[in-house]
């Protein structure tokens, strides 16, 4: 995800389908979601520099086909490196027979009429692992209609009935009489014709790209440096904004002097917006400048003061009481009184950074009655109501032209719009009819940002004489990630948070009884989904547990596991790929250990085996990583490896090295060199096993992340005698290990 919390498996504990409720509560509260139509006036489109203009058919939004032969697949998803344009055209190039080598992709147009994700409701945005989930039979069948007017073309062109007529990588042909006819040719006929009701879909045994290592459509355009992200917009009359915010989280400008900014060369303009001081320039550097050279006087008497270390304290002593119950079944009390053993641990999570590779940006124009934006924008819905109500246009002319986007893990999509909304306030507090850049600097965003909430979580197990689990408590403390959002109604019903509790109300383990409370913190820090989200945390609690009560059972981890996942065979499946591929019962070298670790999340099931080793400073040191996922129908076995790949590095990374520490409510870590990205030299060999499934594809761009930390554990635990439960893994090997 990358990797907006909207879409999650439903469990039968809190009884709700969070898609419908998601799309009632958007509906019914969240003006900005509202749906609306139009024809914009441009859009970014990949490989547009390239092409020349052409007379096109376009019998549905998402695809229209050239005289050229060029097939244009318009996709509602942002991509931000996870490959979503390259499935996107794989599902509607399948059903028209496409010739893959003439298949481009543009971006949407943001039109929440058009555009929606099926699974959010009325709302046009990527997030949740849900881009390929819901768009699966929308693109196949947006192909397979187009596919049916080429052959109803030919037919009439030909005089012979449509079903003697077939299609292969974008020729029709009639077999009998040797005729045959590119895409190109029929684009005229074709598009006269009206478009079916609804065409026949092809049998997952006819599928000739689905299932295929296709190449991506963007790796051309990124390898030659012809791509175009939102920091690469140029224009002869482009302005450069960056904007001095608060140093604590929730103070206010209580005045400034702007008299040294202006001196700087190259700064334009300097004012006031909602979010702190805009300093307008000619380019980033002078703009930086000028913010450096601000004299401004904050207040803070509404900002948040306290350090990691405070909060940490506060959040263990609420471990101490009952919470909010997320799921409660038999008797733990009972089962807790009667145990022959019973085991116990605590963990802490800090704040984490996203942290993307391309920070954040917006290019903005307000003029002549309309707002353009060229932006990674990763929920497209959002960012249009918010610039509109920013600038106090209708939606219908704020032109959203999404870019690719350089990373996100869930940074780009924020309920409030904040980067659109920030290029808003500029483009019309300046009163210049220019596009203005807005940059955050890294520092901007990891010391300003937005964070994956810290935790803290405490774990209970009961075990009986022959050593089963009995009894299963888990409490858990930290802030909400969507209280006080537009998606609070779809989320928090009848007070159980999902942003919190998914991954560990869903548990699959066969426990009879089991108690999962939690508490909600309130603290001022702005919190947001990082990939995977709450499972991140949920995983790494539950899956470094399980092994602890199979150590004390005296019993393997991976037998403990398959007898309590005995009912849920796609779990299982996985697991007994992992550990065959990774000769799990075969004896390793001195100074070498596995681990192991099994979630589900965002519909499909992920296995992980690490081996690891153990470098001289006693950090583990991951040599490898077997992989195995179910993820339903596999779109594109080489993206699925590369998610595999991505997710593992990056929540290795984020294991090993980063917090986001607070000193008196200030922001410690500024920039890579103190929030460690994982390391080239770091990365481990993964290797990916995917599972044959007739089931509908489920996302994979965020579900790679959450085992890889409790695999790593677990291994380190074996090899070393030492669990680590206060994250990063630095802190805990430096002195924290309980």
């Amino acid at each position: 995800m990358s990797a907006t919390n909207l879409r999650v498996k439903n469990h039968p504990e809190p009884g709700l389908d969070r898609r419908q409720l998601l799309k009632q509560s958007l509906v019914a509260g969240a003006g900005l979601m509202v749906g609306f139509h139009f024809t914009p006036r441009q859009a970014w489109a990949h490989g547009a520099a390239k092409s020349t203009a052409i007379t096109e058919m376009a019998p549905n939004a998402f695809v229209r086909i050239g005289r050229d032969g060029t097939v244009t697949v318009i996709a509602k998803h942002i991509e931000f490196g996870q490959g979503s344009y390259t499935g996107l055209a794989t599902m509607l190039a399948e059903e028209l027979d496409a010739d893959w080598q003439t298949v481009r992709v543009e971006a949407a147009p943001a039109d929440a009429t058009r555009y929606n994700n099926l699974l959010f409701g009325p709302m046009q945005g990527t997030g949740g692992s849900t881009a390929m989930a819901n768009s699966w039979m929308q693109l196949r069948q947006a192909g397979a209609t187009a596919r049916a007017l080429l052959v109803q073309a030919a037919a009439e062109t030909w005089g012979v009935a449509p079903d003697t007529l077939d299609v292969e990588s974008g020729v029709v042909h009639h077999r009998a009489s040797s005729r045959q006819a590119p895409f190109g040719e029929l684009v005229d006929a074709a598009s006269q014709l009206e478009a079916p009701a609804e065409a026949p879909l092809k049998r997952p045994d006819q599928f000739r790209l689905i299932g295929t290592r296709v190449r991506r459509v963007d790796v051309a355009d990124k390898t030659d440096g012809t791509a175009q992200f939102t920091m690469d917009f140029s224009h002869d009359d482009l302005l450069t904004a960056v904007i001095a915010r608060p140093p604590r989280f929730g103070g206010k400008v209580a005045s400034f002097d702007a008299a040294k900014a202006r001196q700087v060369r190259g700064v334009v303009d300097v004012f006031e917006v909602p979010r702190g001081i805009a300093v307008l320039a000619k380019g980033y550097w002078a703009a930086h400048k000028g913010r450096q050279a601000l004299a401004i006087e904050w207040d803070d008497s509404a900002a948040e003061t306290r350090g990691s270390e405070q909060l940490f304290t506060e959040y263990r002593a609420m471990l101490d009481r009952p919470g909010t119950a997320g799921k409660q079944s038999g008797e733990t009390t009972a089962a807790f009184a009667a145990a022959a053993k019973v085991v116990e641990a605590e963990y802490t999570f800090p704040y984490l950074a996203h942290a993307p590779m391309e920070p954040l940006d917006c290019v903005a124009q307000l003029k002549d009655g309309r707002l353009d934006l060229w932006a990674g924008s990763q929920i497209p819905t959002v960012d249009q109501g918010v610039a509109a109500a920013t600038v106090g246009l209708p939606a219908e002319q704020v032109f959203v032209q999404t870019q690719l986007g350089g990373g996100s893990f869930g940074r780009r999509a924020t309920p409030d719009g904040d980067v659109a909304g920030e290029a808003a306030s500029i483009a019309k507090k300046s009163g210049r009819d220019v596009p203005i850049k807005l940059v955050w600097s890294r520092e901007d965003d990891i010391q300003g940002g937005r964070y994956r909430p810290m935790y803290v979580h405490r774990l209970r197990g009961a075990l009986d004489e022959a050593g089963n689990i009995t009894a299963w408590e888990h409490r858990i403390v930290g802030q909400s990630i969507v209280a006080e959002t537009p998606f609070e109604g779809a989320l928090i019903v009848d007070g159980i948070d999902m942003s919190i509790l998914e991954g560990a109300v869903g548990m699959p383990y066969a426990v009879p009884n089991i108690l999962i409370d939690y508490h909600t913190a309130k603290v001022g820090v702005p919190v947001l989904w990082w990939r995977s989200v709450g499972h991140t945390h949920n995983a790494y609690a539950i899956e470094t547990f399980i092994d602890q009560l199979a150590v004390a059972a005296g019993k393997d981890a991976a037998a403990v596991r398959r007898q309590l996942l005995a009912q849920h065979p796609r779990h299982l499946a996985v697991l007994d790929r992992a550990t065959r591929e990774a000769g799990w019962n075969e004896p390793l070298p001195k100074g070498r250990a596995r681990g192991l670790a099994v979630h589900e999340s965002f519909g499909s099931f992920v296995a992980q085996v690490v081996e690891i080793s153990v470098d001289d400073v006693g950090m583990p040191k991951v040599e490898r990583v077997v992989c195995a996922v179910d993820c339903g129908v596999a779109i594109n076995p080489d993206n699925i490896a590369s998610q595999m790949e991505g997710g593992a590095g990056f929540g290795l990374g984020a294991v090993l090295h980063d917090a986001i520490t607070l000193d008196d409510g200030h922001v410690v870590q500024s920039n890579f060199h103190d929030y460690k990205s994982l390391r080239m030299g770091e990365m481990p060999r993964v290797e990916t096993y995917i599972i044959p499934s007739g089931e509908e594809p489920t996302g994979v761009g965020e579900i790679a992340v959450p085992p890889i930390g409790p695999a790593v554990a677990n291994a380190y635990a074996a090899l070393t005698g030492r669990r680590l439960r206060d994250l990063p893994f630095a802190n805990s090997i430096s002195g924290r290990v309980s």
